[in-house]
């Protein structure tokens, strides 16, 4: 995987508008091209160094696109890579009103207008369902945060039930989780849907100047994939996971006109959106050494998702018309920021320690059988495999203390463990007479270590004194 394929890819998708801004946005004739032009400010004077032009080059441009075309850039290809055992994210961005709801959870009115949760649940299940049964196992979850609060939108459904503790986002070596987060098996399409339509009732929605159903929260939907295959030393484990998230749009309150309860959730949602850029900011300068990933629960949560081991699309939505260029030009900012930030993307794979020893235990046994079949066609019917008992190893090594005495001319052994006891019995009375040898000469003579120089020169002193000794002191 080459240096780009290792960066997040970029897409942005443009809201169809009647009063498209067309002198202010155009697109390349590549469609990885968005050149953004506003007109200087006449009341700032002749004088004006304001930049007006502005140029992003991403990895797509969706315009006037179809939910099946915008699914086929977007996400086809991640999940066709979850499916061998890659993470992914698909995170949809943009201003409050610009399309990120319907671009990843579709409209319901007609079913080809259905986003990319749906589709992806559908490319999952097609592509598992050539699978023996219980080969893949498919799981969904459905997360809201809300206020800096994190809510478990399928609490309560199916039989797991609900949980009264509150849910806490956890780093483990795995990665991030949400613990406390209901997890659920799907073994059908079917069931997949119905579990989303549920967690979209549960969604906080409102209504202000710029959208009727606004989005109050971020919601991650993630899908779980764990396939299994039997190797002949146990049981292979791939396991992978894609996070499907749609940001709650961040807004001007100027232009939303929000009062109460409502711009106490556009506060929070753009102070969590300010954070996220912060990280993307900081994940983009090769400098910098500390990334504040705990300074939201949104943050927090997309850790493994940004510059982790995760394969990364971003969808920037924005709005075609002139009145919202600034907050196209926001969020074009935020696409090519993204854009900057590396992930180094591997397979999730681990072996089952339970099913390995259990597979070793069996190809054991199978060894042993075939070595007696060996052991009878050659007319060894008292060969033993098992360990030595104590009077096997003592009668080895009798063995090797007649052999080394000349007392026989061979050491009779059959199998590999005997020969294993016959080498220790060799080393023991080896180990043996070496001690016997060094207690001989110690008991004669001074032994120095030749490395030890305090002994050494303490040595010499003293034959230096024997020597220096007159012969009137050594007669008398």
């Amino acid at each position: 995987m080459d240096a780009e394929e290792k960066r997040i890819r970029a897409f942005v998708r443009v809201k169809p508008a009647a009063a498209f801004a067309q002198d202010m946005i155009k697109f390349g004739p590549d469609n990885k091209t968005v050149d953004i032009c506003i007109k200087r400010d006449a009341k700032k004077g002749p004088v004006d160094n304001t930049q007006t032009d502005w140029s992003f080059c991403l990895d797509g441009v969706l315009h006037n696109t179809s939910q099946e075309l915008t699914y086929e850039a977007v996400a086809k290809h991640l999940v066709s890579e979850a499916l061998l055992g890659y993470h992914g994210t698909i995170m949809c961005y943009g201003q409050t009103g610009a399309g990120k709801t319907y671009t990843m959870t579709g409209a319901t009115a007609e079913y080809k207008h259905r986003g990319i949760i749906p589709r992806a649940l559908q490319q999952v299940f097609r592509a598992t369902a050539p699978s023996p049964e219980g080969c893949v196992t498919v799981r969904i979850s459905y997360l809201e945060i809300y206020n800096e609060t994190l809510v478990d939108l399928l609490a309560g459904a199916g039989s797991r039930g609900s949980s009264a503790a509150p849910l806490a986002v956890v780093d483990c070596p795995q990665g991030v989780r949400v613990k406390g987060l209901s997890i659920h098996s799907v073994s059908r399409e079917e069931d997949a849907l119905s579990l989303l339509f549920e967690g979209e009732t549960k969604r906080v929605m409102a209504e202000h100047t710029l959208n009727k159903n606004s989005s109050r929260s971020h919601c991650i939907f993630t899908i779980y994939l764990e396939s299994r295959c039997r190797l002949s030393s146990g049981v292979k484990c791939i396991h992978s996971k894609i996070n499907l998230i749609d940001l709650a749009g961040s807004e001007r309150l100027s232009k939303t006109g929000s009062e109460g309860q409502t711009l106490k959730e556009a506060t929070y949602i753009n102070k969590s959106l300010s954070f996220l850029e912060q990280i993307v900011r900081a994940l983009a300068d090769p400098r910098r050494e500390h990334v504040p990933f705990r300074q939201s629960k949104l943050t927090h949560v997309l850790k493994d998702s940004l510059g982790g081991n995760c394969n990364t699309v971003l969808v920037t939505n924005i709005c075609g018309e002139a009145a919202h260029v600034q907050e196209t030009l926001s969020s074009l900012r935020f696409a090519a920021r993204m854009k900057q930030i590396t992930a180094e993307p591997l397979i999730n794979e681990i072996q089952d320690p339970e099913e390995t020893v259990r597979a070793l235990e069996k190809e054991i046994t199978l060894l042993k059988q075939e070595l007696a079949i060996q052991d009878c066609l050659a007319n060894r019917f008292f060969v033993s495999y098992d360990p030595l008992s104590d009077s096997q190893r003592a009668e080895i090594k009798s063995q090797v203390h007649q052999y080394l005495a000349g007392a026989i001319a061979e050491i009779d052994v059959l199998n590999v463990r005997q020969v294993q006891e016959a080498f220790k019995q060799f080393k023991l009375i080896l180990r043996h007479q070496e001690d016997e040898l060094e207690a001989r000469f110690r008991s004669k003579y001074i032994l120095v270590d030749r490395n030890d120089l305090a002994a050494l020169a303490a040595l010499q002193e003293v034959r230096t004194a024997a020597w220096a000794w007159p012969a009137s002191s050594l007669e008398s």
